[in-house]
């Protein structure tokens, strides 16, 4: 056998089983760690062993376990693009959304707790409180929508957005809700004041 023999570089037989070549593989490599050009060589008789037993497998003169790799197929080993990348949610909703620490979530909801309080405990025909109580959670939302980002025209939309929607909202549940549940004694303002409320409080809590 001539010096270029890679069964020889290995230490094995040329009979010698896969498991015996991998395990001399294994042993050379971690003798010759941080030496680039031994591992080189290593690495090539091992790969030159393994497209002769692939040669010899085609010829049909040996049975070569599944497992065994050849150096042609390792290409098809590569780690695939994860599937869960184009189910992510869009860029624009991450964008949009926060990760809100317990203070971010408690502070706002006290605010909102104690507003809503006001507006159902307030006589129904107190009108004017519910709306100085709307102004004054706007107010809220826009602060704390505010902090996160600085972008106050930002903050300003997503709070007139909520109340809007709370509003109309409130005012659409309200009418069916009240007339068929007689132990809620609210007023239809009362009501989507309260429904606002909890929507400004989801905004500023949850909204960037």
């Amino acid at each position: 056998m001539s010096d270029q023999n890679p069964y020889e570089k290995l230490g094995v037989s040329e009979d010698a089983s896969f498991d015996e070549i991998q395990d001399a593989r294994n042993r050379l490599m971690e003798q010759h760690i941080g030496d680039g050009k031994s591992t080189e060589v290593i690495e090539a008789a091992y790969d030159a062993i393994l497209m002769d037993r692939l040669r010899m497998r085609q010829e049909g003169k040996i049975k070569v376990p599944e497992r065994i790799r050849f150096p042609e197929t390792r290409v098809q080993s590569l780690p695939k693009e994860s599937p869960t990348k184009s189910e992510q949610s869009p860029a624009w909703l991450q964008r949009m959304l926060d990760r809100p620490t317990r203070a971010d979530v408690l502070l706002p909801g006290a605010w909102y707790l104690g507003l809503s309080a006001a507006s159902v405990f307030y006589p129904a025909t107190g009108d004017q409180v519910l709306q100085l109580a709307l102004v004054v959670g706007v107010g809220i939302s826009i602060y704390f929508l505010n902090r996160k980002e600085g972008k106050f025209g930002r903050a300003v939309l997503f709070t007139l957005l909520g109340l809007i929607v709370g509003l109309i909202v409130g005012g659409l549940v309200a009418n069916w809700l009240l007339s068929s549940v007689a132990f809620i004694n609210l007023s239809s303002n009362q009501f989507s004041t309260v429904l606002t409320f909890i929507l400004l409080w989801l905004i500023s809590s949850f909204l960037r």
